[in-house]
């Protein structure tokens, strides 16, 4: 019930994208980079204090661990090369919607599904643990629902079209809750190969997705408030060891 409750409340992060509508192109710019520091602190903390000491204390961190977290980050990029695969250069309409804007949708889904295998791992391995994961996820999603609905309207989706497809493929992380708990209940062992799965796919979105987006900001002050938002999202990981 928890995970349930958890991935529907972060299947609402993707309805944030309207909210943006109003504010000025450069507010929003350095609005959403604040985010991106943030979540990536909170990523990070949650893998380096929640996922792996988990990790350690239910199995060790053994070989095939190891090359589990990899694959963790192998899928994400596989992931990601999905979604930037195809652009377009016919204008865009309503009749023409670019492929990219519907290569985002496919690999949103299958990324939103991937959260939704991280939080189920998580509420198994214990239900602080899961209730870490899940501000982390919420963190990481409300700048990357900004971006995807940006790219929806860019594509040529109407307003209203693009929110609902984001809501609709936001929960796909109900399957992926799901899959975890099937294979959970029916595969021995399988726990910790879901958590360090989970902390490879958090370590690649927070160093290869939100770090190098930060680094697009060269201004000290900028910088400096950017460092502060990143030691503040681990401070919130750190908060929540108190929770155990």
């Amino acid at each position: 019930m928890y995970a349930f409750v958890s991935v529907l409340l972060v299947s609402l992060v993707s309805l944030i994208g309207v909210t943006t509508l109003s504010l000025q192109t450069n507010k929003l710019k350095r609005v959403v980079l604040y985010l991106v520091s943030f979540a990536a602190g909170a990523l990070l903390g949650d893998v380096f204090l929640h996922l792996l000491p988990e990790l350690i204390e239910e199995a060790g961190f053994s070989l095939g661990l190891a090359f589990t977290a990899l694959g963790g980050i192998g899928v994400s990029f596989v992931i990601e090369k999905f979604v930037h695969w195809r652009h377009c250069h016919i204008p865009h309409s309503k009749e023409h919607p670019h492929p990219f804007a519907v290569m985002n949708l496919v690999g949103d889904g299958v990324h939103n599904f991937i959260d939704g295998i991280v939080v189920g791992a998580s509420y198994l391995a214990s239900v602080p643990v899961g209730i870490a994961t899940t501000i982390a996820v919420f963190l990481h999603e409300i700048p990357q629902e900004i971006g995807d609905f940006g790219v929806l309207l860019h594509g040529g989706f109407s307003k209203g079209r693009a929110l609902f497809l984001n809501f609709l493929l936001a929960l796909t992380a109900l399957l992926g809750v799901i899959v975890v708990f099937v294979l959970g209940s029916r595969v021995e062992g399988i726990l910790p190969f879901a958590i360090a799965f989970a902390g490879g796919a958090f370590l690649y979105i927070a160093g290869s997705d939100l770090i190098p987006e930060l680094h697009k900001e060269s201004r000290f002050l900028q910088s400096f408030v950017q460092l502060l938002c990143l030691i503040a999202g681990v401070a919130v990981m750190s908060a929540l060891l108190l929770l155990k």
